[in-house]
């Protein structure tokens, strides 16, 4: 690999080899530019949010809720669509319901059931935030081909299908 193609994985890997290392260097290098992409991807949607006055995972909140299409969910609906603890999840819900952009009542039928839905306001800035941050992840993947989008989405699709279930594995 001539230098000028070598990015700093790669540097990496050629030192590890150095000392004697012997392992897969392709795993090392995948993760490790997964986990730069993830930190980057992150990063730039975290200032995007800022915008907006919105924590990354606020906008998960506001965002699950509007693409789910119902008129509510329930907290537990919400954490376990968005992979959370019970315990972020409600301190996600206080924060947004402070800011007025959605409302948690309780059920007529079943007082211990809650309800979270959007506030008009809710409405109005996930309608106003989501098409920025779907423009942001085209931005970031525009110098990919959409051929070449896909076949990365289905390999790291099957990656983590494969993670996912050594994990379980592991257990």
């Amino acid at each position: 690999m001539s230098p000028q193609n070598m990015d700093d994985l790669d540097v990496i890997m050629q030192q590890w080899k150095h000392v004697g290392l012997e392992t897969d260097a392709d795993a090392i290098k995948v993760v490790g530019r997964i986990l730069r992409i993830a930190k980057t991807i992150e990063q730039q949607l975290a200032e995007l949010h800022r915008t907006f006055d919105l924590k990354p995972g606020e906008f998960d909140v506001l965002a699950t809720l509007k693409r789910e299409n119902k008129c509510y969910l329930t907290p537990s609906e919400l954490y376990q669509s968005m992979l959370l603890t019970s315990g972020a999840m409600t301190s996600r819900l206080d924060r947004l319901e402070q800011k007025m952009l959605i409302q948690r009542k309780h059920c007529q039928q079943d007082r211990r059931k809650v309800l979270v839905s959007l506030t008009s306001s809710g409405k109005k800035l996930i309608n106003t935030a989501y098409p920025a941050h779907f423009v942001l992840l085209e931005k970031l993947l525009s110098s990919i081909e959409n051929k070449d989008k896909a076949l990365l989405a289905n390999l790291l699709k099957l990656t983590l299908a494969s993670i996912d279930s050594s994990t379980i594995d592991t257990l």
